[in-house]
């Protein structure tokens, strides 16, 4: 939510003191982030609100939003989780954790086996500096905790799974005053939490995350497939994961929401997207005057509606698009509306429906009412969804090879049209096709070829006649460029970018240039630069 400090700050610093005397007249009187429980007959669970200090005055919400503060302020009725009779054996604290909104918990089981506490309650004002700025925007920042949906998850990871894509099973829980936190016990006690398995290593026993028998990050994942053709992510499961986000209105999906199931096959490795994180799913930001004011200035703040509205699909998907078009390059239109026609049957009304069903029981049928004709509505739009977000990628599109030799065969296939092969040149062996895209003028406006490192060969095949830029990145390697003897229509768009200090000669009918960003293009670890790995 930084983006909304720096907005709201610059949108209210000139009326400092309307704006504080605003404050003061609509919050009310404070009340506990962690209020006493009232504990149900049932002495293993208890009753209360995710956070009742959302709960604002009507001038307050014209402002600020509505948002989910009616949820957040209903009493329900949770299990208790204690930490000695959770699993056999007993869960054990391991490490404290978390973004600077989230409050997490790694815990571990005898067996070996690995859960998170993920609070339910957040607070993205930690990310102020401190100063005038955190005293002056803190308590509303932390406000704006009441854009999520606090119970979300649960329907989230149900509705993954009738999508077909891999995820977490998180468990809403209380954690009481409990002796088995350990040193932790005075920062985690007394709060609601979302109690799930942690994505990583041996998986085997877990349908949720595919079975896998080694679940990884994303850096790692990124470090495999760039570093050999022989691992590779299977481009349409993490094609269908991010549809399903933007139909979850999820747009919160950087480089370490994802963990990935991979699996062995004679010596070649497959990655599988998890999604995790759904604290934004079923995002609503624009609902109060001053929020649809900033929700204007940053795109991605896009909100959880009937209708996706062609020009939210861009904000919508804008924090992982680096990975996206890493990942989905070798996906052409038809694979797009394939997927989206898969989700159209797969995400009935009856699961729908059963989706809805989880949750807080107190809460259930308020949330089916409000939220399954909109799912209805945003299902009827993947297909337009779906289109609209390949024409986005397929703008500037790319093809990226790894630290293994590769070729490149660039050819072209009719009016306006280029094809591009990528195949993995294997000693003694047959070239092993990678992809095979065709790019049309109509879609396309610019397309990078990045070799890596290895010995890579980039053949231009005539006749061509496309009229958009094609830029080739060498990389490290002592690459070879194929090219006619003679320029040809086509050629004079192709642009050749060499390693600093090489000499660069002329070659008829192609520029030449020196590579203006090596640190980003030189092999697999050069390329890891261009995401967020750090968060």
């Amino acid at each position: 939510m930084s983006k909304i400090i720096t907005l709201a700050a610059a949108v209210f610093i000139r009326s400092w003191w309307g704006v504080a005397g605003l404050i003061t007249a609509c919050s009310g009187p404070k009340t506990s982030a962690s209020p006493a429980p009232q504990w149900a007959a049932d002495s293993a669970t208890v009753r209360l609100a995710a956070g009742p200090q959302y709960a604002r005055s009507a001038v307050w919400q014209f402002f600020w939003g509505k948002h989910y503060r009616t949820l957040w302020a209903t009493p329900v009725t949770v299990p208790v989780l204690r930490l000695a009779t959770a699993a056999p054996g007993g869960l054990v604290p391991l490490q404290a954790g978390g973004s600077y909104q989230s409050h997490t918990l790694r815990l571990c089981a005898p067996s070996g086996r690995e859960f998170v506490l993920r609070s339910v309650d957040k607070d993205a004002s930690a990310a102020l500096p401190a100063g005038w700025k955190r005293w002056l925007l803190g308590g509303l920042i932390k406000d704006q905790t009441s854009v999520s949906q606090p119970f979300g998850a649960c329907p989230a990871a149900a509705l993954a799974d009738a999508a077909g894509v891999y995820h977490a099973n998180p468990r809403l829980v209380y954690v009481p005053d409990d002796p088995g936190l350990g040193k932790f016990r005075a920062s985690y006690a007394n709060a609601l939490y979302l109690l799930e398995e942690r994505a990583t290593g041996n998986q085997m026993g877990l349908p949720g995350f595919g079975h896998s028998p080694h679940v990884v990050s994303t850096a790692h994942m990124l470090a495999a497939i760039h570093g050999q053709p022989t691992a590779r992510v299977e481009a349409r499961a993490y094609l269908r994961a991010r549809l399903l986000d933007m139909w979850l209105g999820d747009w919160s999906r950087r480089e370490d929401q994802w963990r990935w199931a991979s699996f062995t096959e004679s010596g070649r490795v497959r990655y599988r997207p998890i999604p995790r994180d759904r604290d934004q799913a079923f995002f609503l930001f624009d609902d109060g005057f001053m929020t649809r004011l900033v929700s204007w200035f940053v795109p991605k703040y896009q909100s959880f509606h009937a209708t996706i509205r062609p020009g939210s699909v861009d904000g919508l998907t804008a924090t992982a698009r680096v990975l996206d078009r890493t990942l989905l390059a070798s996906l052409n239109a038809e694979d797009f509306q394939q997927e989206a026609d898969s989700l159209l049957q797969r995400l009935t009304d009856v699961r729908i429906d059963r989706a809805l069903a989880t949750g807080p029981s107190e809460t259930r049928t308020s949330i089916a009412n409000y939220f399954g004709p909109l799912l209805r509505a945003r299902r009827a739009q993947l297909p337009a969804v779906a289109r609209q977000y390949y024409e986005i990628l397929a703008k500037e599109a790319c093809v990226v090879g790894t630290d293994r030799s590769e070729r490149f065969v660039i050819s072209g296939a009719g009016a306006g049209r280029l094809r591009v092969r990528l195949l993995a040149q294997r000693l003694g062996l047959p070239d092993s096709l990678l992809s095979d895209r065709t790019y049309n003028q109509k879609e396309t406006q610019r397309l990078n070829l990045y070799g890596l490192g290895g010995d890579d060969v980039f053949e231009i095949v005539p006749p061509l006649s496309q009229h958009f830029p094609v830029n080739i990145y060498s990389g490290l390697g002592h690459d070879q460029l194929i090219r006619p003897k003679t320029a040809t229509t086509g050629i004079q768009d192709f642009t050749w970018f060499t390693r600093p200090g090489l000499e660069i000669r002329t070659i008829k009918g192609l520029t030449l240039e020196a590579d203006p960003h090596p640190e980003l293009t030189a092999d697999g670890k050069a390329w890891l630069g261009r995401y967020n790995l750090n968060d």
